[in-house]
């Protein structure tokens, strides 16, 4: 099999799940009877249209995993042109640009606002809600003095583990560096909405297992690297009891809702990754039909199947992404090129990403 390269396997990421968000995002609310009822009894096969004929129409889930991959391209710029960069807070900034997009029809004028600059957020298209997470809504209104040790949990929605967390932190295992401090970048900036411990150590652990595919170990490999991983870290014990569920139940039988559903619904990080994970690792060979898996359940589709998507995007690049579908996906160009973006490490246009 041909090298998978690094900008091949950013872009797979970030567009393999902008498709698996998508494919979820018309069905997120249905259950596997009402989703069977509507599109026959192997649900959903393809993109489906909303109620106005549109499909291929991302969610929150892409709106936030491409504004984290803006803020990472600043927090590169601002190290380059400064020698140094508080990353979680440059993320943070990138996050108050996805929220104008929830609170507004257009691009709001920058007025005094220091975030208020680049070119992703002249993006009209991205201004459109749809089904954002309460914590992430009220998370960023919230700017705490400090955030604590990890395993305590967080002054910011300190009881909040959905899994807004973990749908946005692919892009932090496409920096390069280590694992660990993959892991630790994507929990801290998991902290910035979310305080519970499981929410953000399940974000670390995705953007590790990102990591460790990148790297090009194998999924299996990945899994158990990223259990490695989380085992150092205090209260740990609910993201690796999902985490190694899904690996255990990989092995048994045929796949399908009824297995997706044993996981749990997606809803809170840790079912949202394990489900993730358990949709690759099945149908690692076969990219449409794992976010196929991922989405046709009774759960939070739009995240799974974008998890699911980022994942097997990383491992295999974006020759394996379907086309039929990527030709449908709204925002595409502007998604690549932000992908190649991120993928020029330190090289991008500051017109379009001011380091501030």
């Amino acid at each position: 099999m041909a090298e998978v390269t690094y900008r091949s396997r950013v872009r797979g990421c970030v567009l393999g799940g902008a498709i698996g968000d998508a494919l979820g995002g018309a069905i997120e609310f249905d259950s596997i009877a009402g989703i069977r009822a509507r599109h026959g009894q192997a649900g959903v096969t393809g993109m489906v249209t909303d109620g106005i004929g549109r499909a291929g129409l991302i969610t929150d889930d892409t709106q936030m995993t491409l504004f984290t991959l803006e803020g990472l391209i600043r927090a590169e710029l601002r190290v380059a042109t400064r020698g140094f960069a508080d990353t979680p807070e440059v993320v943070r900034s990138a996050y108050l640009r996805w929220l104008d997009t929830q609170r507004h029809d257009a691009p709001p004028p920058p007025g005094d606002l220091p975030h208020r600059t680049g070119r992703l957020r002249e993006q009209r298209w991205l201004y459109a809600r749809r089904a954002p997470g309460n914590a992430c809504l009220s998370g960023l209104r919230a700017k705490p003095a400090g955030y604590g040790p990890l395993g305590e949990p967080g002054p910011v929605n300190r009881d909040s583990k959905g899994c807004g967390t973990v749908m946005r932190s692919a892009p932090f295992g496409l920096l390069g560096g280590s694992a660990r401090e993959a892991f630790e970048l994507a929990a801290a900036c998991a902290r910035i909405t979310h305080g519970h411990p499981t929410g953000y150590y399940a974000a670390g652990a995705f953007a590790a297992l990102v990591h460790f595919v990148a790297e090009d170990l194998t999924l299996y490999e990945a899994v158990h690297e990223t259990l490695r991983l989380l085992a150092s870290y205090p209260g740990h014990e609910e993201t690796s009891v999902a985490l190694r569920a899904a690996d255990e139940l990989a092995g048994k039988g045929e796949p399908g809702p009824e297995r997706v559903e044993s996981l749990g619904g997606g809803w809170v990080a840790e079912e949202a990754l394990a489900i993730a994970v358990y949709c690759a690792l099945t149908r690692e060979k076969d990219f449409a039909a794992a976010l196929l898996l991922a989405v046709n359940h009774s759960g939070d589709s739009d995240s799974t199947g974008s998890m699911t998507g980022n994942l097997l995007g990383a491992v295999r690049g974006e020759d394996a992404l379907p086309v039929a579908w990527l030709y449908l996906l709204e925002g595409r160009e502007t998604i690549t090129e932000l992908a190649d973006d991120f993928a020029g490490r330190g090289r991008a246009d500051p017109a379009k990403y001011p380091p501030g």
